[in-house]
């Protein structure tokens, strides 16, 4: 009797638990049919497609700097953060190019003749790069590279546009398009090279898809689509660097910044030569507002020889060259050269950036203060270094940046330049 009432009992149990999972069966069915079959697709592939995008987009990433960082004999990191990769000369991302494959980098060309003693002050000493403070260097036939990360990439607005100038309407006069410049240019001649010493400041960038820079020009064609130009300075550029340190740059572009070229090594282009220089690095010791004054020298020329265009940083340091064929206008020879600065007013909060250029300070307030080109040459047809001659004087917005001009025996032909952005006369 037992027996049986216990078996009785476990049929039971199993009978109710038989049903209870039927029930929850049952309503878990009608849940399911209830809700709408196309709101439930529509989730699932939302929920796939973004990460699907995203994961693309990751993958083009790592392809271009697979790409552009190459393999490394020695690796540098850098007091402020960067890593510098030491790689084999004719390995570099100019040689890429299907120009240049299969060639090594050329040996120092001639450089241009020069009457003029460039005196310095006391105060002013020459600034040098970061880098360097690490104590270690890049051995002979390596060049130092900054390494690429996925942060500085994913920091641009479109990777097809990662290291390039963004397009823009150009213009001689370039206010209204963003870009405002205060400059000092010569025209209307042959220019094969300019030279000039810049002193180096960290000027406050407010947005950080601005930047502020101070460069030499050397420009041919017209401002449209066909403009050459090869261009070398220093800059404070968040987007490109994710910092707000001054950095020593390059550019070049044969169509007026849509497709061609690039800052820095950043594409196949600027065959670099020099162990001890590294484009796109940090630029330390930089002036101080009423303190000492930090300059670079830099000069631009065409080798006479095989008409490839120089670079030189500092004292006498050769950076590299472009080579010719990259370019059409500038293949024979420059028809301007400009001096000066740059910064790119986005007016995202409505009203005038207060991205300084230079130290910050209108050119009205002299040395210690203001930032200023010095020692301004040019370069002739027979690679002569030649003082400028009838030069223009160009401040797109003077209320919020401008230039003055100046002559003497030490500093030769010289200017001050630059300003705070936006203030009471700048709204």
């Amino acid at each position: 009797m037992a027996a049986s009432s216990s078996s009785s009992a476990t049929t039971l149990t199993l009978s109710l638990s038989l049903s209870h999972i039927f029930v929850a069966f049952l309503l878990v069915s009608l849940c399911y049919s209830a809700s709408p079959v196309s709101s439930d697709s529509s989730a699932n592939s939302t929920q796939t497609f973004l990460p699907r995008k995203e994961l693309l987009k990751l993958k083009r990433v790592n392809a271009y700097l697979k790409k552009i960082n190459k393999p490394a004999v020695k690796t540098i990191q850098s007091p402020d953060g960067d890593v510098f990769d030491c790689v084999l000369s004719h390995l570099q991302p100019a040689f890429d190019h299907p120009l240049l494959k299969g060639h090594k980098p050329l040996d120092p060309p001639e450089r241009p003749k020069s009457n003029e003693t460039s005196g310095t002050e006391e105060i002013i000493a020459e600034s040098f790069q970061q880098w360097h403070d690490s104590g270690e260097s890049c051995p002979e036939g390596t060049v130092p590279i900054r390494r690429t990360t996925e942060k500085d990439v994913l920091r641009a607005n479109k990777l097809r546009r990662f290291g390039k100038k963004p397009i823009r309407h150009l213009r001689r006069d370039s206010s209204g398009n963003g870009h405002e410049h205060a400059v000092v240019f010569v025209n209307g001649e042959q220019y094969y090279g300019a030279k000039a010493k810049l002193n180096v400041w960290a000027p406050k960038v407010t947005d950080p898809y601005e930047f502020s820079l101070s460069q030499i020009w050397v420009i041919s064609g017209s401002f449209e689509n066909d403009l050459n130009t090869i261009e070398a300075g220093w800059q404070v550029s968040p987007e490109l660097y994710g910092d707000s340190y001054p950095r020593f740059f390059t550019y070049w572009t044969t169509d007026a910044y849509q497709a061609t070229g690039c800052y820095n090594l950043l594409c196949s282009g600027f065959v670099q030569t020099n162990n001890k220089i590294a484009i796109g690095a940090a630029i330390s010791p930089r002036s101080s507002y009423r303190g000492r004054q930090f300059d670079i020298g830099l000069m631009v020329w065409k080798d006479p020889k095989h008409g490839h265009w120089w670079l030189e940083f500092g004292s006498g340091l050769l950076v590299g060259y472009w080579p010719a064929f990259l370019f059409s206008h500038l293949r024979s020879h420059a028809s301007m050269v400009q001096f000066g600065g740059e910064i790119v007013n986005s007016r995202s909060t409505g009203a005038h950036t207060y991205t300084q250029m230079g130290s910050g300070h209108f050119a009205g307030e002299g040395f210690g203060k203001s930032s200023y080109f010095r020692n301004l040459q040019t370069v002739d047809w027979d690679n002569n270094l030649l003082p400028l001659s009838s030069m223009h004087l160009q401040a797109d917005h003077p209320n919020c940046y401008d230039v003055r001009q100046g002559r003497n025996t030490v500093w030769g032909t010289y200017f001050y330049y630059g300003g705070p952005g936006r203030n009471m006369r700048c709204p």
